[in-house]
């Protein structure tokens, strides 16, 4: 007889309510971080457009009312005194706030005056959108930008600015590019507005529709359990029909044969119809018959007797069933991995499909070995019965249910209605691998 090698236990069941309940928490999570994400998205980016414009106006109210009434020849050609007059009014009237550096360059990149007075006189090439902007006229540029040129080698504000570049008209009429840089600063304060009251109230209406989502989704997912154990509550009354036709069957074609045989026997002793040499014979003969009987009509109390899966557990049903395996001298490797904090439904699902791949290995595989393992991965239920006996072609397999042996379809057609699936793979000669996964719940 084979040797029962392995049994893994883990924790007692859990309860499925709080799975369910664990289940809508998650959905609600989901929502509401989702939610947020897409709210500070949306915020980042108006903030970027609500302080570019911001700027953008700040800077052409600036070059129209302070910087061109004030740029004459001389601050261009860079006299001393007329740029000492023009950076004093720059610096009362225009470098204040977030306001942190001024230029203005001539349009062969010469830098005619700056906040910073070591910039002035150098030449850097204009980009393509300052010279579109300067040969724009009237329009007004603006961008997001920072001081990432060899003007920036003076620079401690940092990369990150707002960069607004508007066309200047000097009262010589030579056109200039006057430039202002912000801190980014605004950006995020401007972020911060519009993540006030309207948004408060996208993600207050968010979290609402959440929390109220909770309760239906708690109530879907105990309606489906319902409907679960009810798939399980009838398919359980086909198979207790079947079984009491397979249990008739074989008491019919097994017990009730041999009994028959034994009575005959020893009728025919009784009356003296056997020769003395052979009553030993017929008595061993009949020993052996009744014995026979007597392991047939255990076989068929204990198959016919179900477990109690709430109260021994999965574990404890299965072990049964290697043990009515090993019973008929195979060895038995059983696995059990998380199984037994299953839901009371999922555990039924598991055993009924172990029970009939168990019933075929002990009927038809002539196997030596065998696999059972059962477990749990993430929200799945899973059951492996894998043998080496014989094995058969899988178009038997379809003519047998065409014949009405409905046991392993039975099944699949149970686990297929609760959500799950049933494999069977076999190789004549090479064994037989079943293979059952349903959604815990």
């Amino acid at each position: 007889m084979g040797e029962l090698r392995r049994i893994r236990r883990r924790d007692p069941m859990a309860s499925p309510v709080v799975g369910l309940l664990c289940r809508a928490a998650i959905v609600v999570l989901v929502i509401l971080v989702v939610g947020i994400a897409a709210a500070v998205f949306v915020a980042q980016q108006a903030g970027k457009l609500q302080a570019a414009g911001s700027a953008q106006r700040e800077t052409v109210a600036t070059a129209r009312g302070v910087v061109e009434p004030r740029l004459g020849a001389e601050v261009i050609e860079g006299q001393r005194s007329a740029l000492a007059a023009f950076d004093r009014a720059m610096r009362r009237y225009v470098l204040i706030g977030d306001l942190v550096r001024l230029k203005l360059w001539d349009a062969a990149g010469r830098i005619v005056y700056s906040d910073e007075s070591r910039l002035i006189g150098s030449r850097i090439p204009l980009r393509a959108d300052e010279l579109e902007a300067l040969w724009a006229g009237n329009r007004d540029r603006s961008g997001v930008g920072g001081l990432d040129r060899s003007e920036s080698r003076f620079e401690s504000t940092g990369p990150r600015l707002i960069e607004v570049h508007v066309p200047v008209r000097a009262r010589t009429g030579e056109w200039l590019l006057f430039q202002t840089y912000f801190r980014y600063g605004r950006v995020v304060d401007a972020s911060r507005n519009v993540l006030g009251t309207p948004a408060r109230s996208v993600l207050g209406g968010l979290l609402a529709i959440a929390l109220g989502s909770a309760p239906l989704t708690y109530v879907l997912l105990r309606r489906n359990q319902r409907l679960q154990r009810e798939r399980l509550r009838r398919h359980e009354e086909r198979a207790r029909e079947a079984e009491r036709r397979r249990l008739i069957g074989e008491l019919h074609d097994g017990v009730v044969q041999d009994l028959a045989g034994v009575n005959y026997a020893l009728e025919r002793l009784r009356l003296g119809c056997v020769s003395p040499d052979q009553r030993g014979e017929v008595v061993a003969d009949s020993a052996a018959s009744l014995r026979r009987s007597i392991g047939t009509l255990r076989t068929l109390l204990i198959d016919s007797y179900p477990p109690d899966l709430g109260g021994q557990g999965l574990c404890s049903a299965l072990t049964g069933l290697a043990e009515r395996l090993e019973r008929a001298g195979m060895e038995v490797q059983l696995e059990v991995s998380q199984a037994e904090r299953l839901p009371p439904v999922t555990s039924a699902l598991i055993f009924r499909a172990a029970q009939e791949a168990v019933r075929n290995v002990a009927t038809h595989s002539g196997a030596h070995e065998v696999l059972i393992r059962a477990g749990r991965r993430g929200g799945q239920a899973t059951l492996l019965v894998e043998d080496d006996g014989q094995g058969f072609d899988e178009a038997l397999l379809r003519e047998r249910r065409d014949a009405g042996h409905f046991g392993l379809r039975s099944t699949s057609d149970l686990m297929t209605a609760c959500g799950g699936v049933l494999w069977v793979r076999a190789t004549p000669g090479r064994g037989t691998r079943v293979k059952v996964q349903v959604p815990v719940g």
